[in-house]
């Protein structure tokens, strides 16, 4: 068995591809490597591509054929809420014209297992704040219905061949399994304290009048070595299950307001942060909080590391990242 990683350059992906191996899966990464890195990946041959390129799909299948893969780990796609708002088209090319080439080449390769990386943006910012998988879906940001659609196209194509597909809705990935493969991106609460941190500025916080015991928002926060066995739980669900397509939340089930990870981040740095609060940004909800009990019933795939240790993780990255560009300039 071979399993084709695209994206697997970047943060997620790299932590994917690392179990993948050490547990002796052939691996493949197809990744454009404009936000990931080749030194990411090794242990697993890498095939420069942009998903998005007319050819795409050709040279999809014959990465297919060669490396005889018979399923996919898509996590190939542009992320930031904030640029969805600004270039909607090119998000609509990047994420859904790039998984159409994705799925073209499925049904023409005869690939049989499928795990798409979606997002709980597709709940958009629900009545509640605990979501299960029956919630309405109604994402508020071009990045979120990229994802929607993403889910939307790849149910159409389990319907018309034996393509057997389950998408996992991410809720927010923070940490490193390795200090080696932490979040080169300031993208998520998380590294973005710590960027800010590191340059002496203060964090800056959306709202402090939400409907929550400190009036900062609230959000389930779950470790991304966690999040990466999700994938190969999926994997193997995948094996067993008989063609058709399911959505599985993949979050702890807990809880953690702005202020409080600020706090978790003070006690692994050993910094004190101010931070700055200015206006929320409209759509964000009081709290979005995972219901896991399916990816937990079905899956056997539980979220095991708790907020101090995704945070504590992040930081020892972080530092990683730091001690290393300093040793690079020393040597130049």
């Amino acid at each position: 068995m071979t399993v084709l990683v695209t994206g697997g350059a970047g943060y997620i992906g790299a932590h994917v591809v690392r179990l993948l191996v050490e547990r002796g899966t052939r691996v493949v990464v197809v990744d454009d490597v404009s936000t990931g890195a080749r030194d990411r990946v090794s242990g697993a041959p890498l095939e420069a591509l942009d998903l998005t390129d007319v050819r795409a799909a050709d040279r999809l299948v014959d990465i297919a054929e060669r490396h005889d893969v018979d399923a996919i780990i898509h996590l190939a796609a542009k992320k930031q809420v904030g640029e969805s708002m600004l270039r909607p088209t090119w998000y609509y090319r990047q994420n859904v014209g790039g998984l159409a080439n994705v799925l073209d080449a499925v049904e023409r390769a005869g690939i049989e297992r499928f795990v798409f990386s979606s997002s709980a943006a597709v709940y958009g910012a629900p009545d509640r704040a605990v979501v299960d998988e029956t919630v309405d879906t109604a994402p508020i940001n071009p990045y979120g219905e990229t994802k929607l659609i993403g889910e939307w196209m790849l149910r159409d194509v389990t319907r018309v061949c034996g393509l057997r597909a389950v998408s996992l809705r991410y809720f927010n990935v923070a940490g490193a399994g390795w200090p080696e493969l932490g979040d080169p991106k300031a993208l998520n609460l998380v590294t973005i304290v710590l960027d800010r941190m590191e340059r002496g500025e203060r964090p800056i916080v959306f709202g402090r009048d939400f409907d929550t015991p400190d009036g900062t928002g609230i959000r389930d926060y779950v470790h991304v070595l966690d999040l990466a066995e999700a994938h190969l739980a999926a994997l193997d669900h995948l094996r067993h299950d008989g063609p058709g397509f399911d959505v599985f939340n993949v979050g702890t089930g807990a809880s953690a307001s702005v202020l409080e990870v600020i706090g978790q981040i003070e006690l692994a740095s050993g910094r004190r942060l101010q931070a700055e609060f200015v206006e929320r940004r409209e759509g964000d909800p009081a709290a979005l909080i995972a219901d896991p009990t399916r990816i937990n019933a079905e899956l056997g795939w539980r979220g095991r590391r708790n907020l101090p240790e995704v945070v504590a993780s992040a930081w020892q990255a972080h530092r990683y990242r730091i001690d290393r560009d300093r040793a690079a300039g020393a040597r130049a």
